[in-house]
């Protein structure tokens, strides 16, 4: 305890100490000294409504909720007396007089308190009347809400409130007629819902709770790991049983502190699926590859046999090797993923630079983020964020542009929904109307693709106005009179009609983020996805720098990553101009550090990306690739030309664990591991390296993929010996500096250390750039850009602009959520986001089917209305197979960061 400021009291006849601040109920709790409490809850302000949990205060009337009542010098408590214990005792009892008739060895959750407190108290029955017995609601198929168990602690409206900051859950009526409802009194399935699980994780007994009957039984064990999904890297806790995951609940890890999404909570059940891979498959003989009809999972026998290991892995090899003899190293490429682990990222692409002979490997990061590292490389000669999501909380101004992270980051997008309660302006830009907009000081709804437009006004006003930061601009930058050169006509006024946006608010913005002791910009693929897309990052830096506002807590520059592992597979190496902790392929000195390392001739020329594969494939200097956990048949731009790419190609491997879009081209299939089924550290958004630990066994005779790495290189010379993950992570952090100083065995202790930790025991640095930049000159580069439009833009033909993206219950390609029963209940059927102005306009009823066509092709799908897509534009998520809406998007690239424009295209809208 930090002795600054501490109170001595006396507590059940002893000697205690407080810090200011501190309540009774917290004390007694640190001293073993239990006190009966139900509305109390960890994270939760406190409430006092139970009354469980009341004390004795010497001198004192009224007894003292001790989950609110401060401690003080001086003061003389019991949590013990006769009084204090008859007063818990009858409240306790007085509320298990309104459970239903059911014995207490029996609770409807398995972790009653209500039942445990009763049971300390030696509470076997009770003399009251029970209420009126209230319906059950299972109109949802992710929570039940059984309210004849509910005590009205309100704990669900705080964390529904206060923590997700959803507004849901509400306290209506009065008296004996007071009731938890959700919205106006609705069936929580026609509520605003998310799904968040916060409400059922903060219920103590059960009258909100999981609606699966699994998660009701008492597990074998539990497994400390991480959440499978988005990159805010949530902690989380698997409940198993017999090889089975029953549940799951969030843990107190540093990005999320027990919170979790639909997809975390819920999202678990697709590793136990019927599709999964079980065996090694190969094409039948004879088996065309339909570049048009994909083939449906559940025939998978008519295409594929099953093989032995043995078989199935020396077929690879043998293939692989004869390519790279007959038509050249260059002639193989490899595409990793973002969902793997760390060391199977590493592994992986040192199997193609040293088992290949090529640098022809990549990950969706080229999809997702490319273009904001290249900005990032450039300006600060960092990829990496600059400060954690969390440090929202330390912030004045929270700028969100380009982003959705209510529906992409929804724990992140908490923390700021939190520190917009406690008093930060928040400014959200956006051609969407997001739900964070409601908490917005400032919601800027811009015109897509006039990004820089925006920002080259904003940082006009700022320039214009003497509102930069003169002595950092000077100590710490280098470009500032080219860039004011730059920004010089793009005044609000000027840019305006470009961007949609007055040049009042404009002004406005850009006075609140300059003027700012602590301004923070997070942005998303809304800003990376265009073809100017490192024009707009070049444009956040830059306001950034020009004002100070990196290098501090609550500043700086956070890209939200997308997948749970973009930013350590991309440390990894898994980037074709890049070795791990990017160091640059053509730099001499890399070059022959890993040579050395990996005691391998290496080449020094910059592999192909993702979507320059494609192109190569389809070129025919590209004749075989492997493919490990990505999904290109569905993720790529322009999907008929990808799918062309894949089928023409001469021997394909996929590695996956279902039968994926990409996997029904392979002529070989290896069965693969999935999230929980091993463990592996994975890097999120803060740079946070965290151990995901195995919870089950895969299925079948499915691998561990570093297993099938490993054999995979064996097979083609490589006298590869890994016999364990550490092994692997060890290696990999003597080859990168960033993580030089975590160890595997502070990891297995601590769950997360954050990077750059350059020597063992190093706390790490949440916060970098605090006085210099990576850069060999210390200083950061201004980069102007100038205003230019998408590659395609509408006309008569195709009038609408199509956006697309992901959705809150479900995630990339579908491929595991729309495995997991609850997120497909939930969203089962694809659609697509229009105005209902458009609709009225189209004669289009929202439910019904519509056909969406570009100049590459075309998808049918179901229409809904939402008013926050703008008028002429249509959002549609990209997760649905059989509504693969890449078919129509466009694969004009940026030219820097070799990013595809999925963010805008021209489409047309036309009634089924």
């Amino acid at each position: 305890m930090n002795t600054r400021n501490i109170l001595g009291f006396q507590l059940n006849g002893k000697n205690v100490q407080a810090l200011p601040g501190e309540t009774l109920l917290q004390v007694a709790q640190r001293e073993g000294i239990e006190v009966p409490h139900l509305c109390n809850k960890a994270g939760l302000e406190p409430a006092g409504n139970c009354r469980a949990c009341v004390v004795e205060v010497e001198g004192e009337r009224t007894l003292a909720a001790s989950c609110c009542r401060q401690a003080a010098a001086g003061m003389v408590v019991y949590t013990d007396s006769d009084r204090a214990v008859a007063a818990q005792t009858m409240v306790l009892e007085l509320l298990y007089s309104d459970m239903p008739a059911q014995p207490l060895a029996i609770p409807l959750k398995t972790d009653n308190e209500l039942a445990h407190w009763c049971r300390k108290m030696g509470i076997e029955g009770t003399r009251f009347e029970p209420r009126s017995a209230v319906p059950v609601d299972l109109s949802h198929p992710a929570i039940t809400v059984n309210m004849d168990h509910c005590i009205q602690c309100t704990r669900c409206v705080r964390a529904c409130r206060e923590v997700q900051v959803n507004d849901v859950i509400g306290l209506a009526y009065r008296g004996e007629h007071a009731a938890i409802v959700f919205d106006q009194g609705d069936a929580l399935a026609d509520s605003t819902c998310v799904a968040c699980g916060e409400c059922v994780q903060a219920c103590p007994t059960g009258a909100l709770s999981p609606a699966k009957a699994a998660a009701h039984q008492q597990p074998d064990k539990t497994v400390d790991s991480v959440c499978p999904y988005c990159g805010v890297g949530c902690q989380l806790t698997y409940h198993v049983k017999d090889n089975t995951i029953l549940r799951v609940e969030g843990r107190n890890g540093p990005a999320n502190e027990s919170r979790l999404c639909v997809k975390g909570r819920y999202g678990f059940d697709y590793v136990h699926h019927a599709q999964r891979l079980t065996h090694p498959l190969v094409r039948r003989e004879g088996v065309p590859k339909n570049p048009v009809d994909l083939l449906d999972p559940e025939q998978v026998n008519t295409a594929f046999r099953q093989a032995t290991w043995d078989d199935a892995l020396a077929l690879v090899t043998s293939t692989l090797s004869h390519i790279k003899t007959t038509h050249g190293c260059n002639a193989l490429a490899g595409f990793g993923s973002a969902k793997c682990s760390n060391e199977e990222a590493y592994l992986f692409q040192k199997l193609i630079r040293t088992g290949f002979g090529t640098n022809n490997v990549d990950h969706c990061t080229r999809l997702c983020h490319a273009s904001s590292v290249a900005a990032l490389l450039e300006g600060i000669g960092s990829g990496a964020v600059s400060n954690p999501v969390m440090d929202v909380g330390q912030a004045e101004v929270i700028f969100v542009i380009g982003a959705n992270p209510t529906v992409n980051h929804p724990v992140g997008a908490t923390w700021i929904k939190n520190a917009v309660k406690k008093g930060a302006k928040l400014i959200v830009a956006d051609p969407r109307r997001s739900d964070l907009a409601r908490h917005a000081t400032h919601f800027l709804q811009f015109k897509a693709d006039s990004d820089v437009a925006l920002l080259n006004a904003l940082q006009h006003v700022i320039i214009d106005e003497n509102l930069i930061n003169p002595e950092f601009i000077a100590a710490r930058t280098e470009g500032f009179n080219e860039l004011k050169a730059n920004v010089a006509s793009c005044t609000p006024e000027a840019m305006a009609p470009i961007c949609g946006i007055s040049p009042d608010e404009l002004r406005a913005v850009a006075r609140l983020y300059a003027k700012s002791k602590a301004s923070i910009i997070l942005w998303g693929m809304g800003i990376s996805q265009h073809t100017h897309g490192t024009d707009n990052a070049r444009c956040l830096i830059s306001l950034a720098l020009i004002t100070g506002q990196i290098g501090r807590p609550g500043t700086g520059l956070h890209p939200l990553r997308g997948q749970n592992n973009v930013q350590g597979a991309s440390d990894a190496g898994l980037i074709p101009m890049m070795y791990p902790d990017y160091q640059h392929v053509c730099n001499p000195d890399a070059h022959q550090r890993f040579e050395a390392l990996w005691n391998t001739r290496l080449s020094n020329r910059p592999g192909l990306t993702v979507v320059e594969t494609i192109q190569a494939i389809l070129a025919g200097t590209v004749k075989g690739m492997y493919i490990l956990g990505e999904n290109p048949a569905m993720s790529d731009p322009d999907l008929n030309h990808a799918r062309k790419a894949l089928a023409a190609l001469d021997f394909l491997v996929v590695q996956d664990i279902f039968l994926t879009e990409t996997a029904t081209f392979a002529d070989v299939v290896l069965p693969a591991s999935a999230f929980p089924e091993k463990t592996g550290t994975f890097t999120n958004t803060d740079r946070l390296v965290q151990l995901g630990q195995q919870a089950i066994d895969p299925p079948g005779q499915a691998r561990q993929d570093l297993w099938i790495i490993q054999s995979i290189a064996r097979g083609l010379g490589l006298n590869w010996n890994y016999n364990s993950v550490e092994e692997v992570f060890d290696e990999m952090r003597h080859a990168m500096h960033s993580i030089e100083g975590i160890t595997w065995q502070r990891l297995q202790r601590e769950h997360a250390v954050v990077y750059p930790c350059a020597h063992e025991g190093d706390l790490g640095e949440p916060v970098v750039f605090t006085e210099r930049f990576p850069t060999p000159s210390g200083k950061a580069r201004l980069v102007p850009a100038q205003y230019r439009g998408a590659a395609e833009t509408p006309n008569a033909e195709f009038p609408f602009v199509l956006i697309t993206g992901r959705q809150l219950e479900h995630w990339h390609t579908g491929s595991m959520t729309r495995r997991a029963s609850v997120l497909d209940a939930l969203e089962p059927e694809p659609t697509a986001l229009l105005h209902p102005g458009d609709l009225e306009a189209l004669n289009i009823a929202a439910g019904s089917t519509i056909r969406l066509q570009s100049r590459r092709g075309e998808v049918q799908l179901f229409a809904r209305a939402d008013a926050g897509t703008p008028p002429g534009h249509v959002y549609v998520p990209f997760c649905y197979a059989e509504a693969a809406i890449n078919k129509l998007t466009h694969a004009a690239l940026d030219p820097d960061g070799k990013i595809p424009e999925f963010k805008y295209c021209a489409i047309a809208v036309h009634k089924k």
